[in-house]
């Protein structure tokens, strides 16, 4: 009898393992090709996204259409922003890689910034008579930038080469982006093999939860002037 109930208790705890296990290789896969959550560890898109907040980004967003002006991006910044390599210590990287995975920390390579420029775009930043960003000479009505902040206080002029991205944070005055690389290899440019998937909204904490609006900014500005 206490055989028979031995064996019982290991059948039932093999369940609960092979399903937790099972559980876990849904979610890896799921989270690999489909969606996966991001924690936000900076201040850079405020007033978008705060630190502290976790965003819904979706992989598959670009298999059936191209990365628009005003998409919110997650991307490896590898080779751009980031080292192309770490340099962490084995033991580091895979408590770091733990931590991601639950949501209790940011990653040191993955970025998340607006998409202002995409292939064959002209984009400047700023004059005395044209203070604002343009897009192959068309100003840039800005509303997501963060109060007071002005539109770049670095000027530059970039002509977006083929399969290469132009983005900048919300929070100009506290972004790494496109404008930190300038005069480097690449020219402040992310390749666009490099992105992760679009960030579709805010799924905690819950009083901030909200989806994140997709604006298609000028999807009339097609020709760089």
């Amino acid at each position: 009898m206490k055989h028979t109930k031995r064996r019982s208790r290991f059948v039932g705890w093999r369940f609960v393992l092979c399903a937790l296990a099972a559980a876990v290789v849904l979610s890896a896969v799921v989270r690999a090709f489909v969606v996966d959550v991001y924690y936000i560890p900076s201040t850079s898109m405020q007033p978008l996204l705060e630190p502290g907040d976790r965003v819904v980004v979706s992989r598959t967003d670009y298999r059936s259409g191209d990365i628009q002006r005003g998409d919110v991006v997650v991307f490896d910044g590898r080779g751009s922003l980031a080292p192309l390599h770490n340099s962490d210590p084995m033991p580091v990287t895979a408590v770091k890689s733990v931590a991601r995975w639950v949501g209790l920390a940011g990653s040191d390579t993955v970025y998340v910034k607006r998409v202002m420029g995409i292939p064959g775009d002209r984009i400047s930043c700023c004059t005395a008579e044209e203070p604002r960003v343009t897009v192959n000479g068309t100003p840039v009505d800005e509303s997501y930038v963060y109060p007071g902040d002005a539109p770049s206080e670095k000027s530059f002029d970039v002509i977006v080469p083929e399969g290469r991205l132009w983005l900048m944070g919300d929070h100009r005055s506290e972004s790494a982006d496109s404008r930190s690389l300038l005069g480097a290899p690449g020219g402040g440019l992310v390749s666009e093999e490099r992105v992760i998937g679009r960030a579709t909204s805010i799924l905690w904490p819950l009083e901030r939860s909200s989806d994140i609006e997709r604006l298609e900014l000028g999807a009339e500005w097609n020709t760089a002037k």
